[in-house]
């Protein structure tokens, strides 16, 4: 039997389709009532920071990062991370993390922003939004909203609520 080794590359126009099917996997239909979803709905996508992870020809993970403001100070939110049910535990949700990250930094970008555990991703060094200073369209718990500073003193001048950047 051939050991297939995980690849992790830039995500490509083409890998759509299969992400749609990989977030149906991992998130099913529960992930439309989200809030983080609902914003990123309609909203523009930021390709060139997207990440694939797959094995041989079977994609079993990727994460997404869109632009996102307040006021006129544009960033970027980080998500979905998903990876497939059956590839879990393996680190490649911290792999195709870490490569994100290090995309936004080389784009230069101030601020990376998510919903997400704080447990996780503290490790990435994401800390929680002080309350208050930023708020999301839809109800989100506020220990969940978390940012990480890739410029410095960016987010001294960031607060307010996020809207998506719309296509």
């Amino acid at each position: 039997m051939t050991d297939l080794s995980l690849v992790i590359r830039p995500e490509r126009p083409e890998d759509a389709p299969a992400i749609e099917r990989l977030h149906a996997r991992a998130f099913g239909p529960g992930r439309f009532a989200r809030t983080a979803y609902r914003l990123r709905e309609g909203a523009a996508e930021r390709i060139d920071l997207g990440i694939t992870a797959s094995v041989g020809s079977f994609l079993v993970g990727s994460v997404r990062m869109g632009p996102v403001r307040t006021g006129a100070t544009p960033f970027v939110m980080l998500g979905p991370l998903a990876v497939d049910p059956s590839f879990e535990g393996r680190g490649i949700g911290g792999t195709l993390t870490r490569a994100a990250i290090e995309g936004a930094r080389r784009a230069g970008e101030g601020l990376v922003i998510l919903v997400g555990d704080a447990p996780y991703y503290a490790r990435f060094g994401f800390t929680p939004v002080p309350p208050g200073r930023l708020t999301m369209p839809g109800p989100v718990d506020p220990a969940r909203l978390l940012w990480l500073e890739l410029a410095e003193e960016f987010r001294a001048g960031v607060s307010g609520p996020i809207e998506a950047v719309r296509t």
